[in-house]
């Protein structure tokens, strides 16, 4: 039986653009991208999840807003099951500490990046949206 691991992803949105966040080529999926977060520890919510990594990976604080979408995606490694949110920055500007590059992208530009397949779903979803 694989391992079930449960994860959250940030969806930083400032001035109509979204924080797009590449794996480092040592991590496992090297060299994805991904919208940073990381795995949710025994009694935390997903959102105080989602705040503790995002300071841990980008320095900075940000306040979690509604659910954009889950999705649950089988890996060799084990079946990732992960909550992205739509993310306002509150405090500082993110940070590379884990991740080997960072981009502000439109929405209808995020395809254009190679994703971590948990990503794209929620990828599609947001490639529709239009941000202000």
């Amino acid at each position: 039986m694989k391992k079930e691991i449960h994860v959250v992803g940030a969806v930083i949105v400032e001035n109509g653009k979204i924080l797009c966040a590449q794996r480092g080529p040592d991590k496992s999926l090297p060299l994805k991208w991904e919208f940073p977060g990381g795995k949710i520890e025994k009694g935390e919510t997903p959102q105080e999840a989602l705040q503790r990594e995002i300071r841990e990976e980008m320095d900075c604080e940000v306040e979690v807003r509604e659910e954009i979408e889950y999705t649950a995606y089988e890996y060799d490694f084990g079946i990732v099951h992960l909550t992205t949110f739509y993310c306002k920055l509150i405090n500082g500007t993110p940070n590379l500490t884990e991740h080997v590059s960072i981009q502000w992208l439109k929405p209808a530009e995020l395809a254009s990046l190679d994703w971590a397949p948990a990503d794209i779903p929620a990828i599609e979803k947001l490639s529709k949206v239009i941000m202000k």
